[in-house]
């Protein structure tokens, strides 16, 4: 395993992202997102995905020029059109307007239909929190997980993320609907290691913690069963209904790669707005106090708060290089080569 510093990786990628034709200053953005990502250890939505990234710039599934236009104005809601734009882009700009309106109002949300892949989901829910806003978001996607009690892909892994500021360390959930994603499962087959827990059915519809297995046979085992089944449902409809957008099987039939043209929801919540900052930081601390004092199953283990880990490796990895799988680092760094 090679590491690699910020400054380095960043570069290299901005690169790629102009060579493949997206506008300087646009490119030092997704750049940025990405290789945030996986400082944060989000290795599967970071580096690993810009190869996936530049392919569809070539395909012409993603506009590098366009910019959302507003498509219906709710006074706290807003609807934007994404235009099929990089979902980097779109989705930085509908949180920081969702900031903007619940600066006001308390509460804002805005959707976006016609909207491409956002990469890592959580790195809108640390945009909010960084502002000092609660942040919700979620988008659906093409079909890639069987229904509870199905064996062919019929909804999406819809993504979910819920942020709340606080001043020690933001807490930040960013979860699939799936125990494990598919992003998830690539890492670790490229790592030749096992998940640590099953995580989907291989062909045989074995139960198993073969990643690449899983890959092979797309039967990714929901979160909870039919509970994550039936959150992954109710996301589509919500996220297609509150933007006027594609569901998840309208998607399957636009089929502009993964997520093209999906919709997401981006809501931000002023808790200042609500409550005094003495009554937040009493209700922070409480809870943070009697999760890490909570007896670990394992002994001289500790009890992690959501998005306490994500912050240690973002601090370790500044300190010492972002680790890359050495494969996937030859080949953005090709892409950033690539004369003409």
């Amino acid at each position: 395993m090679t590491r690699i510093s910020f400054d380095e990786m960043k570069a290299t990628v901005k690169k790629a992202f102009i060579l493949a034709g997206m506008p300087e200053d646009r490119a030092e953005i997704c750049a940025r997102i990405h290789t945030e990502s996986s400082r944060d250890g989000v290795y599967s939505h970071g580096l690993n995905r810009v190869e996936r990234f530049v392919d569809y710039i070539h395909k012409g599934w993603i506009d590098v020029h366009a910019t959302p236009t507003l498509d219906s104005n709710l006074g706290a809601l807003e609807i934007y059109n994404g235009h099929m734009a990089p979902g980097i882009l779109n989705a930085i700009f509908a949180m920081n307007r969702a900031t903007e309106i619940a600066e006001k109002n308390g509460v804002g949300l805005v959707s976006l239909n016609n909207t491409t892949h956002w990469m890592r989901g959580g790195a809108y829910g640390w945009l909010a929190a960084e502002k000092g806003y609660i942040g919700i978001c979620w988008t659906n996607t093409e079909s890639c997980m069987p229904a509870w009690g199905a064996t062919s892909g019929g909804i999406g892994n819809n993504p979910f993320i819920m942020a709340v500021p606080r001043k020690e360390g933001h807490l930040v959930l960013d979860m699939a609907m799936s125990l494990y994603s598919y992003g998830k499962l690539q890492v670790t087959r490229l790592k030749n290691q096992k998940l640590p827990y099953p995580g989907g059915f291989d062909t045989n519809g074995v139960l198993t913690d073969d990643p690449g297995a899983i890959e092979e046979s797309r039967r990714i085992l929901p979160m909870g069963f039919w509970k994550g089944s039936g959150f992954a449902i109710l996301l589509d409809v919500l996220a297609s209904l509150l933007s006027g957008g594609l569901s998840t099987a309208a998607i399957d039939k636009f089929d502009k790669g993964s997520c093209g043209s999906c919709c997401q929801v981006f809501i931000a919540i002023n808790p200042l707005k609500i409550n005094t900052q003495e009554l937040i930081d009493k209700v922070l601390s409480e809870t943070i106090t009697q999760i890490k004092t909570s007896v670990p199953v394992t002994e001289n283990s500790e009890i992690f708060y959501p998005g306490e880990q994500s912050f240690k490796t973002r601090h370790e990895n500044l300190a010492i290089g972002i680790p890359v799988d050495d494969g996937v680092w030859a080949k953005v760094k090709e892409l950033a080569d690539m004369k003409g």
